[in-house]
């Protein structure tokens, strides 16, 4: 009878195959990237929009190693035509236009990327707990969602813009700190209903009730088990969140209500070129152009990326 039981648990050992090893689980997530890579190169737009985002990022890096200083004055090359020396000319003031252009790009992308971060940490936090816990607490957060969006967010921003100018608070008229706070503080509506619409499909999936059945408590199931199918959605989100940020920060400074001169930001520099639209176009050609490339390469990027991480795309 010992030897019977034996013999049949071995066999079920047998049936049952090798117990995964840590290499093989490496092969298989190194499989998933790998195909997630295909699917995104396979969108032509979106790799084209890659390279010519990561151009504009590693300028806006090395800006001060590639770029004379932008607010260096010259009265002798005063509105001078693109040379050698300024390949895109100077402005009024003799400043090197393309050392202002890419170093704007350090101002609005950091922006982008601020404000970004900023919506992306309150929207997950609370379309999470919205879409997780429901009930009362799912009321109270959509309500306080729908509140937000209630709030006009470019007069918002026009009003906290003329408080730095104004008041005490105008030693902060050349940080973009405080204005990708609000932009960011004002933007995490979006996010939060698409990750409340995932949360509330994927909390009734087997895996959740497993992961509660051994005793896993709600921030490790929210967190380490749900949080982890809405990457996503979030990604994508996120993607339009920078563009969209870019481009309200642009108008905020082209209305004169954000980064203030002599900081150079795209939208400041497009506000600083309308005298010279017939006499120097090109100062006002570039930073427009800079906000078109890049925003548009995000929004490319972001379509890839929408494709890439759709699970029901075909391998």
């Amino acid at each position: 009878m010992i030897d019977t039981a034996q013999s049949t648990n071995t066999d079920r050992a047998h049936s049952r195959g090798p117990a995964p090893d840590a290499g093989a689980m490496t092969t298989v997530h190194s499989s998933m990237a790998s195909l997630y890579a295909r699917r995104f190169l396979r969108h032509r737009f979106a790799a084209a929009g890659l390279v010519v985002l990561l151009v504009v990022i590693l300028s806006a890096l090395l800006a001060p190693v590639i770029t004379q200083d932008p607010n260096a004055l010259s009265a002798s090359d005063r509105k001078a035509q693109p040379s050698s020396e300024h390949w895109l000319g100077t402005d009024e003031a003799g400043r090197d236009i393309l050392a202002r252009t890419i170093h704007g790009g350090r101002i609005s992308l950091a922006v982008g990327i601020t404000a970004t971060g900023i919506a992306l940490a309150l929207g997950t936090l609370i379309g999470a707990i919205s879409g997780y816990f429901g009930g009362i607490a799912d009321a109270a957060l959509m309500r306080l969602t729908d509140a937000f969006l209630c709030f006009p967010q470019l007069f918002v921003l026009i009003v906290f813009g003329t408080l730095i100018r104004t008041t005490d608070l105008r030693v902060l008229q050349g940080s973009m700190t405080p204005i990708a706070i609000i932009i960011g503080l004002l933007s995490w509506m979006g996010l939060a209903r698409i990750v409340r619409a995932t949360f509330l499909g994927l909390r009734e999936q087997d895996y959740v009730d497993a992961a509660r059945s051994v005793g896993a408590g709600n921030a490790r199931i929210m967190f380490r088990h749900i949080l982890p199918g809405a990457v996503g959605p979030i990604v994508v989100q996120a993607t339009l969140l920078i563009a969209a940020t870019i481009i309200t920060e642009s108008g905020l400074s082209y209305l004169g209500f954000g980064v203030q001169p002599p900081t150079s930001s795209w939208g400041n520099l497009l506000e600083g070129a309308k005298p010279f639209l017939q006499t120097l176009p090109v100062y006002a050609i570039a930073p427009g152009m800079m906000i078109f490339l890049t925003v548009m390469s995000i929004n490319f990027v972001g379509d890839g990326l929408r494709d890439a991480l759709d699970p029901h795309s075909q391998r």
